[in-house]
């Protein structure tokens, strides 16, 4: 008898809280369940715990306390379940609160329909601080088809992206308690088709590009099909300038990918302030002394690196030759498989990698070796070890090599306006309509992404090319992987032109974007 009534005593005691858990680019369920027994006074927290999660006893000793409620004087053990997945970060903090106060029986107890998913941060006075990762939090939710969510008012904005999830913001601990016992509370709401408002230029247009007339054609064929794009030239002939106004005739993003973006955005801590939802391409240009893990991601808790901050967007790698060897290595996987996996003896953790690759640099150290005036000063030695951290199995993947000449005085002073961004955009948004409906079925969006069998499938052709491709293939040594970028290349040329049939001359232009080899080679 005496046992039974320990029992009941036990289970009332004992309460159950759902939180999450952010791992890489992804959300994790954890349930914190919270034991209050007699003994000497004191919190432990097990469940594989880091340095913050552990400290969070004495962050939720003073909220408790400062929040009007009693903080029980008692043997507290929190349990993080599953105890297998490393915890990390401060996010557990009010959930442990509520979990205290539900088991010492200071709120009630929730049943199933009342359940809730809480997530926060607790500043000593009971104040709820910003997180990191909401939006992913409100995507498990959502796939666990839990209802409720408790989030941090400055999020509110970023975890209602995710529809059919009731979002209820808190900004403090007393708040969040009113909240549970409030059966009539109304959830917070936004409409994503209001707040989705693409955007695209910050003020710059390519009309203030002057000449470089066959390099703008070659930018305009890489953003219509996505293809990997290389501009080799000597110092001011306008490589960065180019670069930087790739954004504005590269199509609007969508919801998906805008969400997309947002996710990994929320989790690396970049979203910016007052802005729940990222509506612009990226634009990543990180320095050439990046490291490793600051271009691919990892750390003791994974992070994405510059090639997922890239993704459906734009990395940009200035000075390319300057890069370390090593750096521009670990770029291969992500290039090819469009994601990148980081395994370490802890954990093995995968980042998407979906993005265009823009790189420019000099064709030599001094940067005169293609100027048509100025006389290159470089010796053998020094250009071969230039060009060393640059490998073969690397420029494979980049599409398009061009070189870019000098701008000469009489494009620089010519009155005529140039071709604006919106004009060349108004085709690029035609030729990838024709790749979205051609690709429909298979789940990609542009030419860039076509498997070895969709190349044969749309890539077919006629006699004439077959043979210009051939003999292309013995003369500039080309590789397989480049054969299928020429097929690439010429398929997304003739899409500009509204084809679908491709003809000798796609061809042609296609094999003109790999004129940089000899200099490379």
């Amino acid at each position: 008898m005496i046992f039974q009534i320990y029992l009941l005593f036990y289970k009332i005691m004992v309460s159950k809280v759902l939180s999450s858990s952010i791992f890489g680019v992804n959300a994790t369920l954890v349930e914190i369940e919270v034991d209050i027994q007699p003994g000497l006074p004191c919190v432990q927290i097990v469940g594989l715990p880091d340095v913050a999660v552990k400290e969070a006893k004495e962050r939720v000793r003073s909220a408790i306390i400062h929040s009007g409620f009693n903080f029980p004087r008692k043997k507290i053990t929190v349990n993080l379940a599953p105890a297998h997945i490393k915890k990390v970060g401060s996010y557990f903090d009010l959930p442990i609160a509520i979990g205290i106060l539900i088991a010492s029986e200071q709120i009630p107890t929730f049943n199933n329909d009342n359940e809730y998913l809480i997530i926060g941060e607790l500043s000593l006075s009971g104040d709820i601080r910003p997180i990191h990762g909401a939006i992913l939090i409100s995507n498990v939710a959502k796939e666990k088809s839990i209802k409720n969510i408790i989030i941090p008012k400055h999020n509110s904005d970023e975890s209602a992206l995710i529809e059919n999830i009731n979002i209820y913001p808190a900004k403090t601990l007393a708040e969040t308690v009113k909240i549970i016992n409030d059966p009539l509370k109304i959830p917070y709401c936004i409409d994503i088709n209001k707040v989705f408002k693409p955007i695209s230029s910050n003020g710059i247009d390519f009309s203030e590009v002057k000449g470089q007339y066959q390099v703008k054609r070659g930018v305009e064929v890489a953003c219509a099909g996505s293809h990997n794009l290389l501009l080799i030239g000597p110092p001011g002939c306008g490589k960065t300038m180019i670069a930087k106004r790739i954004p504005t005739i590269l199509p609007p993003m969508t919801i998906e990918e805008s969400i997309e973006t947002t996710k990994i955005y929320s989790v690396a801590g970049h979203l910016p302030e007052n802005k729940p939802l990222i509506m612009e391409r990226p634009f990543r240009s990180p320095h050439h002394t990046a490291s490793n893990i600051a271009m691919v991601g990892g750390g003791s808790f994974p992070k994405p690196g510059e090639v997922t901050l890239s993704q459906n967007g734009v990395l940009f790698l200035d000075e390319l030759s300057e890069f370390k060897k090593d750096v521009l290595q670990v770029l291969r996987e992500p290039l090819e498989e469009e994601k990148i996996t980081i395994s370490r003896i802890e954990y093995s953790v995968t980042f998407p990698s979906r993005f265009m690759l823009v790189a420019a640099m000099n064709p030599c150290p001094c940067g005169y070796l293609t100027h048509p005036e100025i006389n290159c000063i470089c010796t053998e030695k020094q250009k071969r070890s230039y060009f060393s951290k640059i490998s073969g199995p690397f420029l494979d993947r980049i599409d398009i090599q061009m070189l870019v000449s000098k701008v000469t005085y009489d494009d620089l002073t010519k009155t005529y306006e140039e071709e604006s961004s919106g004009t060349r955009l108004k085709r690029i948004q035609t030729a990838r309509t024709r790749q979205l409906e051609r690709f429909n079925k298979y789940k990609i969006c542009s030419n860039s992404q076509m498997t070895r069998k969709l190349i044969d499938e749309f890539c077919v052709l006629a006699d004439n090319s077959k043979k210009l491709l051939k003999k292309a293939m013995t003369t500039m040594n080309l590789t397989a992987r480049t054969y299928d970028k020429i097929l690439k290349l010429s398929r997304t040329i003739a899409d500009l032109d509204n084809r679908d049939e491709i003809i000798d001359s796609d061809v042609m232009e296609a094999l003109q974007y790999r004129n940089s080899n000899h200099l490379l080679s």
